[in-house]
């Protein structure tokens, strides 16, 4: 379900595993014990624009008080832990923090025009951190290269992405006015990913406040290496480690895309069903039937030998481009052995 980049669980990613407990553990507490205090966290509008309680924004754009979609935005943000691996915890936290605040403007922006243009009168959203994690959408849909994994009736494509998409569908239809949460998020994401009138630089964590949550939190949140997984990156240094993930995941999108090639082919021959899987060719029933009448290894001629300028004309040039580089597959000779740059051998 999750996208193959890094190592499983919430290794270098501190800010992640505390959005999935202290949210998860305070939901599920006024959920099941303090039922009476789940007024604090309802996001009432009506209250902010008339009564001025902006506190609401804090405690109702925070905490949900729906399981399923604590459920939901919890996967999406375990999911999306791979950013703060990327850009480090400060980046992530100022994205987050950028995106949060966006789209709570655009909540109150995006239910003034609904109420002016439709006449529908919203008084409350939906509660929790719902914003923020469908910003992160935007940085996911960009970002993250797409690897086939299979086919369902020859048409339709699973990826490493699709069930992802999934889930925030789920999430999406879980409530009346969650689009409007949904919608405001990734404006808010496109906003501050693609740099628009200098967001990123104005709505960023501090750096002494970024020190301060590592020297204090961050060891309360952080979490162990895994060891029962193979490491991907052996180099000496980080750029080298970046370097062995980015030709890893390369590889796996250029085996992804030599795969659905060989079936599209398959597909142009065969049609929708393969009739050679029901129906040998002739040729073949031909062959198990007389398998005795073949002519001994004595009767037939030698092979004949291949000069190595044919084998030079033989050899073959892929070239596969990915978003990240250009990965050419070269001329290949019988000797030469496997190296970093992917050649094989024909013979």
């Amino acid at each position: 379900m999750f996208t193959s980049t890094g190592s499983s669980g919430l290794y270098k990613a501190p800010l992640s595993k505390s959005l999935l407990l202290v949210p998860s553990a305070i939901s599920i507490l006024l959920t099941l014990l303090f039922q009476h205090y789940q007024k604090f966290f309802a996001y009432n509008l009506q209250a902010i624009k008339e009564e001025f309680q902006i506190w609401r924004l804090v405690c109702g754009r925070t905490i949900c008080l729906d399981l399923k979609d604590t459920f939901c935005s919890s996967l999406l943000i375990y999911n999306f832990r791979i950013f703060e691996r990327r850009y480090g915890s400060r980046k992530f936290s100022s994205f987050l923090l950028g995106a949060w605040m966006l789209s709570a403007l655009f909540d109150l922006l995006l239910v003034e025009i609904a109420q002016y243009i439709f006449g529908i009168t919203i008084n409350s959203l939906p509660s929790g951190f719902l914003g923020p994690v469908f910003a992160l959408f935007v940085p996911f849909y960009s970002s993250i290269p797409r690897v086939q994994v299979a086919q369902v009736l020859g048409h339709f494509s699973i990826t490493n992405k699709t069930l992802v998409y999934i889930l925030g569908l789920q999430l999406l239809t879980s409530g009346s006015y969650i689009w409007i949460l949904a919608l405001s998020g990734l404006v808010s994401g496109i906003c501050y990913n693609s740099s628009i009138l200098k967001v990123h630089r104005i709505l960023c964590v501090p750096s002494w406040v970024a020190r301060i949550f590592s020297w204090t939190l961050e060891p309360v949140f952080s979490s162990s290496e895994p060891t029962n997984e193979v490491r991907v990156g052996m180099g000496a240094t980080v750029d080298i480690q970046r370097q062995q993930r980015m030709e890893l995941l390369d590889r796996q999108i250029m085996m992804s895309q030599v795969a659905q090639m060989r079936q599209q082919r398959q597909q142009q021959q065969d049609g929708m069903i393969n009739w050679n899987r029901l129906f040998p060719p002739l040729r073949h029933r031909h062959n198990a039937n007389y398998q005795d009448r073949r002519p001994s290894e004595q009767d037939t001629p030698p092979p004949t030998e291949v000069s190595e300028e044919q084998q030079h004309k033989l050899g073959y040039q892929i070239t596969v481009t990915t978003q990240r580089r250009q990965i050419v597959i070269g001329h290949c000779h019988p000797t030469q052995s496997y190296k970093s740059t992917w050649e094989f051998p024909l013979f």
